[in-house]
């Protein structure tokens, strides 16, 4: 795809985190995010790449305000936030204009497909129960998952409970969708109906930020790529220009022991 010159829809800048042993996080102090900052621009798709440990789901969490940062600014839609002084009036109507996806699905167990999807628009968003059925069914349609309205997710399999994490995404009509390692609890076939649905969103051109370790589909899906070690970005730029002539030799030793 090529790289994307619409108006910036998310800027991050200069952000920081660090775990001081309360959160249960391994030995501390310990900084995770060390000065990271990355745009976004409405229409891109953004691909979050690095090895384990790198930092990208904490700043994926921090962006979204499932992790409070220790320092940095956000800029949404237009408007700058200080990270650590963000109101949470401000913290909940930056999230209704943002969908998240879990890696682990993060459906409730007693909602059917369509229970799913609908929860938060009637509970979050006030939509008649009618209104966010018919929603509902529209997003579940659109993962392929048209005869799956009434099911369980015990009785889906795992790729199928992300589709329904995405539908969910989808129904409240998000301005930019975050996608947590969308793919890491699946095998090899899960994993290919799950891209196959990113892939399609890409195409229709919604905004996605993805953290990933699918560099082949990373490759030919996102606009750009930003390359991520021990908390701090090592390179970032067009997709096609990080993953064929990075130029950083860190970052050619990643894509080489990736290959």
């Amino acid at each position: 795809m090529d790289f994307v010159e619409g108006e910036i829809m998310l800027e991050v800048q200069d952000v920081r985190k660090s775990f001081d042993g309360r959160e249960g996080q391994g030995p501390f102090p310990r900084e995770v995010l060390r000065g990271v900052s990355l745009s976004v621009r409405r229409g891109e798709v953004a691909a979050i790449i690095g090895p384990s440990g790198a930092g990208k789901t904490t700043l994926l969490r921090c962006v979204n305000f499932l992790e409070r940062a220790s320092s940095g600014r956000l800029t949404f839609g237009g408007q700058s936030f200080d990270l650590t002084r963000i109101s949470k009036r401000d913290i909940a109507a930056i999230r209704l204009r943002t969908g998240f996806v879990f890696q682990d699905y993060n459906l409730f167990r007693n909602r059917t497909a369509l229970g799913n999807v609908t929860e938060g628009l009637i509970a979050a968003r006030g939509i008649p129960k009618e209104e966010a059925e018919e929603m509902g069914r529209r997003m579940l349609d659109k993962v392929g998952l048209s005869n799956k309205y009434d099911a369980w997710p015990s009785q889906l399999s795992g790729g199928q409970q992300q589709r329904v994490a995405i539908a969910r995404a989808l129904a409240s009509k998000p301005e930019i969708i975050y996608f947590d390692e969308p793919t890491s609890a699946l095998d090899p076939e899960l994993t290919g109906e799950v891209l196959s649905v990113m892939r399609k969103l890409a195409e229709e051109g919604h905004t996605m930020l993805i953290v990933t370790h699918e560099l082949a589909f990373a490759r030919t899906v996102a606009s750009q790529a930003v390359f991520m070690e021990d908390g701090a970005v090592v390179e970032a730029g067009p997709a096609e220009d990080v993953f064929s002539h990075p130029s950083r030799e860190r970052t050619r030793e990643f894509l080489n022991l990736t290959k």
